[in-house]
């Protein structure tokens, strides 16, 4: 045991975590800063295709004047390929630098990947600043999206590995706070920049992306390494060390003691059920199991993957890629910037309730109700839409349309992500979070390039117009079954107890359970020694500074 750390568990299962202070509070939600340019290159995205400088500088089309006819005013868009091509990219950027994600947070670190994907990420944005014709922005959007994929995945491991347990659902939706923040950041500047006629129109918004990278990777090296981290390279003396400073606790912290040995007796449970025997089976890992056993490797891979997948599938992103082109074709909307600023801010306002219920009623019952609220509001502004077009059913359409957002906002937003990074035990817990950011991605990037040819005639496309969120109100509902039936409880939990819970319950009766012993008891750690099998624990001893 190196540095001769004394270990001394407890087999009283409300003292498996030490007490937290406010600086330990702030030090865990710093990192939900990460979303902030998630949702920025996101949102910014939506209104630089529609701004008539851009427009003209990508497709060679001079700017109609004042008297221009219908048909020019209609011709002058970006094309529909161009437009499926610029927003998807990025999504598959996403989509393999989840994937990549998870190796390198297990081989450099949480904190490590994350400011590398910092990086990535600048480097991205500023080829993209940089463009003044497809092929660059293409480049540079496809660049970024590996740097937004690295932080996507690994920030909510990271926080969910470093919070504390009666909080960690809150400061894990902090993550989704700050995507809304990103947005309503790239709406407001959008806004800002719409109506110059020179590059500084699209390329304002392109160079603030790298502020954010800058101040999260800034930020990130004051933070420590995630403590499990350590505890899986067997580096215990560093995952004591990083635990107090987590904690605020003085060091020997006989609580902080009690912690690290429960999450050490969880992993040495783990690796005795989930061997770990070269590269390939690490992966192969994730896919183990009975397809019928909830707390199997391979369930709990599905109910990532598949939460993020039903996550993309309510909508959401339709409004925030494409709501500005949206709202211009409902052709009673003055000023369709500022509609996309108003959805934009609604999303941000709502998304607070989220820290206090995502705790007081649970993640399965607020993403249950949640998928109802936005069933009923889909349905409503898609009949709406296809019985009425007089101005006063458009507001209403808009109106349905922030209820909606608020839904979800408060819900399936920020409860996917906490979901995701609660379920999945240590030895594949990086692998399992990755592959459910990589879904998240995937599925982002087929509905950005499809959405186009379904919402506009350009390119041989089908304008169904209101009558997508026919679409999205369908989708909805399989969302709402799928959390009945799939989502299970995991408030109040540690990571370790949500695995026990997953072991000896179901989904539809989750919320019943209550922990009733601790790995430290079982694994007989609950006396001031060595836990038995430790060396096994240090025979994978890494070196890293990251404390």
């Amino acid at each position: 045991m190196g540095g001769g750390v004394a270990f001394q568990g407890t087999a009283d299962t409300g003292r498996v975590e030490a007490p937290v202070t406010w600086k330990s509070y702030m030090m865990c939600a710093f990192a939900a800063f990460g979303g902030i340019f998630f949702g920025f290159d996101s949102g910014y995205i939506s209104g630089v295709l529609a701004m008539d400088y851009f427009i003209s500088l990508f497709t060679g089309l001079p700017i109609p004047g004042p008297g221009a006819s219908k048909a020019v005013q209609n011709a002058f868009v970006i094309p529909t390929p161009h437009k499926s091509l610029i927003v998807s990219i990025l999504s598959a950027g996403t989509f393999f630098g989840a994937i990549l994600a998870g190796d390198l947070a297990d081989w450099f670190g949480r904190r490590t990947t994350v400011i590398l994907g910092c990086i990535v990420y600048g480097l991205g944005c500023i080829l993209q600043t940089a463009s003044t014709g497809l092929g660059l922005l293409v480049v540079g959007r496809l660049i970024a999206g590996f740097g937004v994929g690295f932080v996507s995945a690994i920030i909510i491991l990271y926080m969910s590995e470093i919070a504390p347990k009666g909080v960690r659902g809150a400061i894990v939706s902090g993550y989704q706070f700050a995507i809304t923040i990103g947005l309503l950041l790239a709406s407001c500047v959008d806004y800002a920049t719409e109506n110059r006629i020179d590059s500084g129109s699209y390329r304002i918004p392109m160079a603030l992306q790298l502020l954010w990278a800058l101040i999260l990777a800034g930020g990130l090296l004051w933070l420590p390494e995630s403590p499990r981290y350590f505890v899986m390279k067997g580096q215990l003396d560093k995952a004591a060390h990083v635990l107090e400073r987590l904690r605020d606790q003085p060091p020997g912290s006989e609580l902080v003691q009690a912690e690290l040995t429960e999450i050490i007796a969880n992993h040495e449970y783990e690796m005795s059920v989930i061997p770990q025997s070269g590269y390939f089976s690490s992966w192969a890992n994730c896919f183990r199991g009975s397809l019928l056993n909830p707390a199997s490797n391979l369930r709990r891979t599905i109910l990532g993957t598949s939460l993020q997948m039903m996550q993309q599938w309510t909508g959401i992103n339709f409004i925030f890629y494409f709501g500005t082109t949206f709202f211009t074709q409902l052709g009673t909307i003055n000023n369709p910037f500022l509609i996309s600023l108003i959805t934009t801010l609604v999303n941000v306002c709502s998304t607070p309730i989220s820290f206090w219920i995502i705790e007081r009623f649970g993640r399965r019952t607020i993403m249950i109700w949640g998928a109802l609220g936005m069933v009923l509001c889909e349905f409503i502004v898609a009949i709406i839409g296809v019985t009425d077009s007089a101005k006063p059913a458009i507001s209403a359409m808009i109106a349905f349309i922030c209820i909606y957002i608020f839904f979800f906002a408060t819900t399936w937003g920020p409860g996917a992500w906490v979901v995701t990074g609660e379920v999945f035990p240590l030895p594949i817990r990086s692998r399992g979070v990755a592959l459910s950011t990589a879904s998240n991605w995937l599925w982002n990037c087929i509905i950005t390039i499809i959405t186009p040819y379904i919402t506009s005639t350009a390119g041989g496309g089908v304008d169904l117009g209101p009558k997508i969120f026919f679409l999205w109100g369908s989708l909805c509902l399989l969302c709402l079954i799928y959390a009945y039936f799939l989502i299970p409880e995991t408030k109040g939990l540690t990571l370790e107890q949500v695995d026990r819970m997953l072991e000896e319950t179901t989904p539809m009766t989750s919320a019943k359970w209550v922990p009733h012993s601790t790995y430290a008891a079982e694994m007989g750690m609950t006396e001031k020694a060595t836990p038995h099998g430790i060396e096994h624990v240090e025979s994978g001893k890494d070196t890293d500074s990251s404390v």
